[in-house]
């Protein structure tokens, strides 16, 4: 059974810069720790899904989020995502996979299963509403998983403390229907493999600064929240 480089990625590859300043600013290179190179660089995988929903949304926002990462952490990150498909032998060699847009989302039944097992070996999913997929995402991660329900991550998770302290969960970062943000997971034993934020939009904070218009303060924010997904889901790949 193949499993690519998700077998390779282990806690301690995870050496996070400022980790001794929880909720801090980004650190300087100097305050970063030693670490041993990696074969290949980390990466995100945008998934390429079925269904008609736009899942190519927000171009700027992975790169930009990737920046920051290695600007923050002392990750090896590629400053570039990889657009993945859940057939495709590309997906076994990411450890985070992103899925976003504004439409539906639909999985073969071949990709529920591949979904499945993909994350049963190590690989986390972030899926980010950015408005639109909520009914159509919440259908199809129940296909994959019917026998663990999405339910909201309690803010004492270190998603939420792992670089940055974000006591109040995910941030809100666009308005749409003025419901607060939440995030929403599904757990394997005690491992996050799923996490869904609901009402955020993450991704408009990713962009670039002149695409949404927004405040410097919540741009910021969803990066932060980004960092701590990302370095959450390397250091508890298996």
């Amino acid at each position: 059974m193949k499993v690519g480089r998700l077998d390779g990625w282990k806690v301690g590859m995870i050496l996070v810069a400022g980790a001794s300043a929880i909720g801090a600013g980004p650190s300087t290179p100097s305050d970063l720790p030693t670490f041993q190179p990696s074969a290949v660089l980390l990466t995100i995988g945008r998934l390429h899904y079925d269904g008609g929903g736009d899942w190519y949304a927000g171009p700027s926002a992975l790169p930009n989020l990737l920046a920051a990462i290695r600007q923050r952490t002392a990750l090896p990150v590629a400053e570039r995502e990889r657009v993945v498909t859940l057939t495709g032998p590309e997906l076994w060699d990411v450890p985070y996979l992103y899925v976003t847009g504004h439409g539906n989302v639909r999985f073969s039944d071949d990709e529920v299963r591949i979904l499945r097992r993909w994350l049963e070996q190590g690989g986390f999913l972030h899926g980010d509403d950015d408005y639109g997929m909520d009914k159509s995402f919440r259908r199809e991660i129940a296909r994959v998983f019917p026998d663990h329900p999405l339910v909201e991550v309690p803010l004492s998770h270190p998603i939420y403390h792992v670089v940055y302290d974000l006591p109040q969960g995910t941030p809100k970062i666009e308005e749409h229907d003025g419901l607060p943000a939440q995030g929403f997971g599904i757990f394997l034993g005690n491992r996050l493999v799923v996490y869904y934020d609901y009402q955020a939009d993450l991704n408009d904070g990713w962009e670039d600064p002149d695409v949404n218009h927004l405040p410097p303060n919540l741009r910021e924010a969803a990066l932060r929240m980004g960092v701590n997904l990302f370095t959450y889901a390397v250091s508890t790949t298996r």
